[in-house]
């Protein structure tokens, strides 16, 4: 749970991260860009602000912003009924990223969240600059993390049923509660 003023500092920063980025939102966007803090508490830490540009059948286009030093849990999109799970192209804008898949560890740039080393199994980081992009499969677990200066990322996909997605850390909640 965040609060209110948490919650709305948090979108007048990713906002002015995206300006930054020269990236032009709609009012629609700004007014619906969400605050994950996956019911963790300590949003400046383990969070993501998340801008949806758009949603349909068949596919998904979100503007992720992260804060210097701000990680998203690790996670994986796991398959839904006959469709395999969410196919995603990550496309960095602006800034670092720090990005962590399965494979040989070679932690070097980013660093695990404090006491949670155990919720953060992928090590094999690869360190993204603007224009740089990623392909991830369905069922590829991963997280990331912003570099000193934040980070705007766009996320390319598959329907994208975040309410179904497994996070390591089985503390975590995927729908922001806020405090008024």
């Amino acid at each position: 749970m965040i609060s209110r003023k948490t919650y709305e500092d948090a979108r007048k920063r990713a906002l002015e991260l995206a300006r930054t980025a020269r990236i032009a939102l709609s009012q629609k966007e700004i007014a619906t860009m969400d605050v994950a803090d996956f019911g963790l508490g300590n949003l400046n830490s383990e969070g993501v602000q998340i801008v949806s540009l758009f949603d349909t059948s068949q596919l998904c286009g979100r503007l992720l912003i992260l804060f210097a030093g701000q990680t998203e849990p690790e996670h994986n999109h796991v398959p839904v009924g006959n469709h395999p799970g969410k196919q995603e192209v990550v496309r960095l804008a602006y800034g670092s990223m720090f990005f962590y898949v399965p494979g040989d560890a070679a932690m070097r740039e980013g660093s695990i969240p404090k006491g949670k080393e155990q919720y953060y199994t992928c090590r094999n980081e690869i360190v993204m600059k603007p224009g740089d992009q990623l392909v991830l499969e369905p069922g590829t677990p991963h997280w990331f993390q912003a570099g000193p200066e934040g980070a705007v990322m766009y996320s390319f996909s598959t329907p994208a049923r975040d309410n179904l997605d497994t996070f390591t850390d089985p503390s975590v909640v995927r729908q922001t509660v806020v405090a008024d």
